[in-house]
């Protein structure tokens, strides 16, 4: 058997991302509960860098008294991941499948409501990637300011090393996201604690509160107040950014899935949430003013440990979780646009594996989008925020709305009954009604939260998600009118004799000269149709003479075969060509196929075939919009005559 070589593109593509896997290892590419958490979770443990931050942007405009409202909130903020963390939990156990926010409401909501949930949850991961990079970059220009002009190229550059990482696989990037994860979470940690023990004099001097007292901006009335305290129990909900993101990916887990997803589930939840309330604490208790050059994470590290090595551990795998909590939109992006794909909402390609078995369109898709993000903000995440945590808000809203409707449905099925739904199968649970309640006080909460976030932050950018949603489903949904529509026109199903088109017994074919490779056209054409007619269009009475005497030059080929000559004064060939075609097509053989066979060389390398003409393909482009010809392509490939004289090793028959 003779083997080849691999292409050129093929070898650059193994080089970069690595040699493909065979589809029997995608069960061995999946990721233990350490990977996953990593993977999954790292959005979630990496909003504490901003989490605080965001409330304390708020209450400032309050003055420094305001600041003790920190920790209040962040208590408010804690109990309500708690509420989320138990839906999505039941989620994962119902729909062991993946898919989340959009698969729950799909089946419990119906479509619309679903493809609310899934243009929200599109946003969020791309706004992911985007807000997570920028503030990894803003984390790395607080300990090192002369970078700070450089923070879009930057930024950009990090989204394309996470794009590679992607590419080369799940397990992979899981391994190679667990050391700063856990970096950063053994760091936080040794932070927090030293800072509780020297709150309460246990370790060295006591913590000393900042020293600078802001009053606050304007009196305010009761009704300002109050709303300014909702608005920075809104801000600080961007610690439930990603949340939802094990629910989506629970395929993406070693077996059993569900089970090993629901754990992880629940150590992301008791590793953030502590993280985030010993951060607010602390940031109460030195009442930290936050400014726009250094995070509220870099002043309160400084004020506990010093500008010692602690310092620059926590800043930089800060940094370095940040911009790696941008994987979380890298898993669940390319996985929520495959099951959009299969249900016929997004473009087909997005739901096929690339050679690493990972979803590579759509990767690639998400680093452009988020790029694109990363310019346009300026690698500014607070401007982002806005957009964020609404597309987060809503789907959890969604999400918990569909659970409350499931569970409901659940205590409907007789003890030791199963009912089947569109995408799970049910049982009876002693314990539905409670786990429903949970559900709805989740859907309720979020769905205020969702409500403050939209009315506070409108005029700061928040308008942009609300006007991208609608258009977003409507984009969704004509994508799936098209699927419909093609279906529909390719259905076999009450066929009429009319409606089966005759195949002309005619082939066309254009030719420019007499060579190697419009013999071979002709050779093949030959064989399709018993009339065959070469076309070609001279300039001048010298090119046709030419041409003619080539013709005659090969009886045994060109015998029986009609040549037609167009004798044209312009310079555009293609147009008198198209037009022969036409008349053939409408006038002699109406509402018939007829064939249009094109000879065509093909250079050694992509760099050669761009020194020639691309008047075939500029022909097979014009021919497609037509809808009773088709095109046939005979290559002929050109080889280089002094490789040819040498036998190379791969060419001997094994």
């Amino acid at each position: 058997m003779q083997s080849h070589p691999p292409s050129p593109f093929r070898s650059i593509k193994q080089f970069v991302i690595g040699a493909p896997f065979p589809n029997s290892a995608e069960l061995h590419e999946r990721l233990d509960k350490v990977r996953a958490l990593a993977v999954f979770a790292s959005d979630p443990i990496s909003s504490n860098a901003y989490a605080t931050e965001a409330i304390l942007s708020v209450l400032i405009l309050l003055g420094s008294g305001a600041l003790s409202m920190t920790l209040p909130i962040a208590a408010g903020i804690a109990a309500l991941v708690v509420l989320v963390v138990f839906s999505y939990v039941q989620t994962i156990l119902h729909y062991p499948g993946g898919g989340g926010a959009y698969t729950v409401t799909k089946d419990n909501l119906g479509r619309i409501p679903s493809l609310f949930a899934a243009a929200a949850l599109l946003i969020d991961y791309t706004l992911t990637v985007s807000v997570s990079v920028s503030a990894g970059i803003r984390a790395l220009t607080s300990a090192f300011p002369e970078f700070y002009d450089a923070r879009v190229l930057l930024a950009v550059a990090a989204i394309a090393l996470l794009t590679w990482i992607n590419l080369r696989g799940v397990r992979e990037s899981g391994t190679v996201f667990a050391v700063p994860t856990y970096a950063f979470i053994g760091g936080v940690l040794c932070v927090v604690v030293l800072g509780l023990a020297r709150s309460w004099g246990l370790l060295g001097a006591p913590l000393e509160a900042h020293p600078i007292w802001i009053p606050p901006a304007d009196p305010i009335s009761q009704a300002a107040y109050v709303w300014l305290i909702l608005r920075a129990f809104a801000a600080g909900c961007t610690a439930l950014t990603g949340i939802e993101a094990i629910s989506n990916g629970v395929q993406a887990f070693k077996p059993p899935e569900a089970k090993n997803a629901a754990a992880t589930m629940v150590w992301m939840g008791v590793v953030a949430m502590t993280l985030f309330l010993g951060i607010s604490f602390l940031a109460t208790q030195l009442a930290i003013v936050p400014t726009e050059n250094e995070s509220v994470l870099s002043q309160l590290t400084r004020s506990v440990a010093g500008d010692g090595f602690l310092y620059y551990w926590v800043q930089i795998f800060t940094m370095l979780i940040l911009i790696l909590a941008a994987n979380t939109g890298y898993q669940d992006f390319p996985r929520l646009s495959s099951f959009l794909a299969h249900d016929g909402f997004l473009p087909r390609w997005l739901q096929n594996r690339g050679s690493r078995l990972v979803f590579s369109s759509g990767i690639l898709v998400l680093a452009i989008l988020s790029s694109l993000i990363v310019i346009f903000f300026r690698a500014d995440e607070i401007a982002m925020l806005p957009l964020y945590a609404l597309g987060v808000m809503l789907c959890f809203t969604l999400s918990q709305a569909g659970m409350v409707h499931l569970m409901g449905r659940v205590g409907q099925v007789p003890p030791g009954k199963t009912v089947h739904t569109t995408a799970t199968t049910l049982h009876h649970e002693a314990g539905w009604g409670w786990k429903r309640a949970v559900n709805a006080v989740g859907a309720v909460t979020t769905g205020v939260v969702f409500v403050v976030l939209v009315v506070t932050k409108f005029t700061e950018g928040a308008w942009l998600v609300i006007v991208a949603l609608p258009l977003l489903v409507f984009w969704l949904r004509s994508i799936h009118r098209h699927y419909d529509a093609v279906a529909a026109a390719l259905s076999i199903h009450d066929m009429k004799p009319i409606d089966k088109v005759e195949i002309a017994d005619i082939a066309i074919v254009p030719i420019a000269d007499i060579h190697r490779g419009t013999l071979r056209a002709l050779k093949y054409s030959r064989r399709l149709a018993s009339q065959v007619r070469a076309v070609t269009v001279v300039t001048n009475n010298e090119q046709e003479g030419r041409l003619r005497r080539r013709w005659n030059s090969f009886p045994e080929l060109t015998h029986g075969i009609s040549l037609d000559v167009i004798r044209y004064e312009f310079r555009d060939i293609l147009s008198p060509l198209i037009e022969y075609i036409e008349q053939i097509s409408e006038q002699d053989y109406p509402s018939s196929l007829i064939t249009v066979v094109i000879p065509e060389f093909v250079p050694e390398s992509l760099s050669a075939h761009l020194l020639h003409n691309q008047t075939a393909n500029l022909l097979r482009m014009r021919l497609l919009g037509h809808e009773n010809i088709v095109v046939i392509d005979i290559p002929y490939h050109i080889h280089d005559p002094h490789e040819q004289d040498q036998e190379k090793p791969w060419q001997t028959l094994h």
